[in-house]
């Protein structure tokens, strides 16, 4: 924006109007890295994520289980680790969110005046910036190597709700995914002694009109995965602004998704220190079920 004051910027930037790769920006520090695309918006953007947008499902001695909003990443990034209390709490991070959370209950559980506590949490797994729904964190770094192997070795559960266009007919899905496809994305090689084994299984829970409403279960929690794979189908996820295609062959997303329509439903592993199965279900954010409700409507008209 040649020629425009700093005031000005800093005003589009406070006022929710910057948007960097579709997503929100409000930290006038935020490093830009080459190919990334900075958009001016006409209208303000939804505010970022608050802690009071996060739920708590369950806490333990060993694990967290949390459900996460659209919106907010799961961690921070190692560049922004260095960045202010102030600054931090402008876009909060599910972790920063979770332990705080932890702390504020146990303070008020002690029926007095204690200076909270923040815990420390562990990473087991992440769930994309703007996908919603379940995720682990471990509470020890004992608890966080037994829920990775439980990841790794395909005895956790992880199923996912998306909508599509079109409809697909209920498979597995493997691919060998890459770094780099051709165009800077993440995406399939028909090369299978490089990248990662991605394998997705996926089934149809209704149809929507010209949508479908699936069911995604990952045996492998490859990043992007599943988006990635119904993308190079030729049936990317409503509201991905990221992966609308195979290499080459973009299609135009119309089904006005308010965000990614894609969440994390079910969550299902086993306590690490009693070996109790842990079963947790969520259903679709309200943003999402009124989404939902107006693709079916519109299939019946």
């Amino acid at each position: 924006m040649p020629g425009q004051s700093w005031r000005v910027v800093r005003n589009l930037l406070q006022s929710r109007r910057v948007a960097i790769n579709g997503v929100l920006c409000v930290d006038e520090g935020r490093a830009l890295t080459p190919g990334e695309t900075i958009g001016i918006c006409s209208v303000p953007l939804p505010p970022p994520p608050t802690d009071d947008d996060v739920v708590v499902r369950y806490v333990d001695r060993q694990l967290v289980i949390a459900e996460k909003p659209s919106g907010m990443t799961t961690l921070r990034r190692t560049s922004e680790m260095s960045w202010t209390g102030a600054r931090r709490r402008a876009q909060p991070t599910l972790d920063e969110s979770v332990a705080r959370l932890i702390a504020k209950h146990a303070a008020g559980k002690a029926g007095q005046r204690l200076r909270q506590r923040v815990p420390k949490l562990y990473a087991v797994h992440r769930i994309d910036r703007d996908t919603s729904g379940l995720l682990v964190f471990a509470r020890t770094e004992d608890a966080q190597q037994q829920i990775i192997s439980q990841f790794a070795e395909h005895k956790a559960v992880r199923r996912y709700f998306c909508v599509i266009p079109g409809s697909l007919r209920d498979q597995t899905i493997r691919s060998q995914l890459i770094r780099d496809r051709g165009d800077g994305l993440r995406g399939s090689t028909t090369d299978t002694t490089i990248g990662q084994e991605a394998v997705t299984h996926i089934r149809t829970l209704r149809p929507l009109g010209s949508f479908s409403e699936l069911e995604c279960t990952l045996e492998t929690g490859r990043t992007n995965q599943i988006r990635i794979h119904l993308a190079e189908l030729g049936h990317p996820v409503c509201g991905d602004i990221k992966y609308r295609g195979p290499l080459g062959s973009p299609t135009e997303d119309v089904s006005n998704a308010p965000r990614l329509a894609l969440h994390a439903a079910v969550l299902r592993l086993q306590q690490p220190e009693s070996g109790k199965v842990l079963d947790f279900s969520t259903s679709w954010p309200t943003d999402m079920h009124r989404f939902l409700n107006r693709l079916h409507a519109q299939g019946d008209t």
